[in-house]
């Protein structure tokens, strides 16, 4: 009896068969570009980082890094204020 339930949990901790366990790493669309600042004023891009609604997309969503996706949110509610972009639609 101990046997087999020793098999047992060998067979459900055995990895799955071609799965390498690590993940290409991608960089976000400001770090490929190089680009340390994020300017409030391009709206062309700051408009591909929110939803038709006006909401911000996560960081999961979005593909950018922790750094960036700060600089991305202060630049746009920096152009919220000056009008460039909707608070809400």
């Amino acid at each position: 009896m101990i046997e087999r339930s020793n098999n047992r949990r060998n067979n459900n901790n055995r990895k799955k068969p071609g799965f390498s366990g690590t993940r290409e790493q991608t960089q976000c669309r400001f770090c490929r570009r190089g680009i340390r600042y994020v300017d409030y004023k391009d709206i062309g891009t700051l408009q591909k980082l929110l939803t038709n609604r006006g909401k911000i997309y996560s960081r999961k969503r979005s593909g950018n890094c922790a750094g960036c996706q700060r600089k991305a949110k202060k630049a746009i509610k920096r152009a919220r204020y000056m009008a460039l972009l909707p608070f809400t639609v």
